[in-house]
């Protein structure tokens, strides 16, 4: 699928990248309370979600991270989000053993590239932790694609340095890239075109090959396809940025039910919902028919007040 040009603005880049932020968020929330016993796929396919307030995780407050520094500066400047990051994590969110370290080093003085480069014995983070916060980046840069992917390999490099790592954001990137597009044009794209588009951007690797897997496997069941793909288990790239495209191509104009594949998938659900989430809000939006339930929105724990006060106003779509 080509990406045709239309005229664009600033405010239409950031009610894009909001939407999808939004996605991910109330995936990310809603995909962790299923680690909690008594939750009920069945219950939330019939319209009885969980009760209460669904606090989000390390995914979420990563993606906030860097929408602020895209909301601010337009682009990725590497110094400065791994500072962003570093100050701004909360270690009770969940986040990984090797993040924690990362992130606490660059916070006492640490250069980034220096830390990213040190882990998992100098070869770099192979895992999902890049690919989980990137899909506002993607809807943001919505009409120009290599633009997406040159950011989303910057904003991965500063925790995860190992290639795999660095495709899983890219190919996140490019599919909320992609959905943001479909969106504008308002020309929803066939599954194996969406997948096909987001392959012609990698590089070959792992990761890569899961995605091509991925596309064979379109009109599998979701069992299926998690059994092939992964289901982010590993919580590295190759086995949860695969079977999350397949997800949202498989359910692109329809969000509810992507993130409900995820959660029958099991494995990483948080962060498969939270990815999976951020790439089909991109296309649907919220509150629309099939977009982000205005009752998810509700309950998800409120964005962090230092991301809302950039500028509390945006544009819809």
């Amino acid at each position: 699928m080509r990406w045709r040009w239309r005229p664009n603005t600033a405010a239409d880049r950031v009610a894009l990248m909001l939407d999808s932020l939004d996605g991910l968020s109330v995936g990310d929330a809603l995909g962790a309370q299923f680690f909690i016993m008594g939750r009920s796929l069945s219950d939330l396919r019939s319209g009885r979600p969980p009760r209460g307030q669904w606090d989000w995780t390390d995914d979420t407050e990563m993606a906030c991270g860097l929408v602020a520094e895209l909301r601010r500066h337009e682009h990725v400047d590497q110094d400065r989000l791994a500072i962003e990051f570093a100050r701004r994590f909360s270690p009770e969110r969940d986040y990984g053993h090797a993040t924690v370290t990362t992130l606490r080093r660059i916070r006492n003085g640490a250069r980034w590239r220096e830390t990213a480069t040190a882990t998992f014995e100098g070869q770099g983070s192979c895992g999902n932790g890049a690919a989980m916060r990137v899909p506002p980046l993607g809807a943001y840069y919505w009409d120009d694609p290599q633009r997406a992917v040159t950011e989303a390999v910057r904003s991965a490099q500063v925790t995860h340095m190992h290639p795999d790592g660095v495709l899983g954001a890219v190919a996140v990137a490019v599919a909320a890239g992609q959905a943001a597009h479909a969106r504008r044009t308002r020309i929803r794209p066939a599954a194996t075109e969406f997948l096909t588009a987001v392959l012609e951007r990698l590089e070959p690797g792992e990761t890569t090959r899961g995605v091509y897997r991925a596309r064979d496997l379109l009109g599998a069941t979701v069992a299926e396809a998690a059994h092939e793909l992964g289901n982010g288990s590993r919580v590295k790239a190759q086995d949860t940025v695969p079977f999350t495209l397949w997800s949202a191509a498989t359910y692109l104009d329809d969000y509810p039910a992507a993130v409900a594949a995820c959660i029958e998938a099991d494995g990483d659900i948080d962060t498969t919902c939270a990815i999976t989430g951020g790439i089909v809000a991109a296309y649907t939006g919220t509150g629309t028919a099939n977009g982000v339930p205005q009752a998810w929105l509700a309950a998800r724990e409120p964005l962090p007040s230092w991301l809302t006060s950039i500028n509390p106003s945006r544009r819809r779509m």
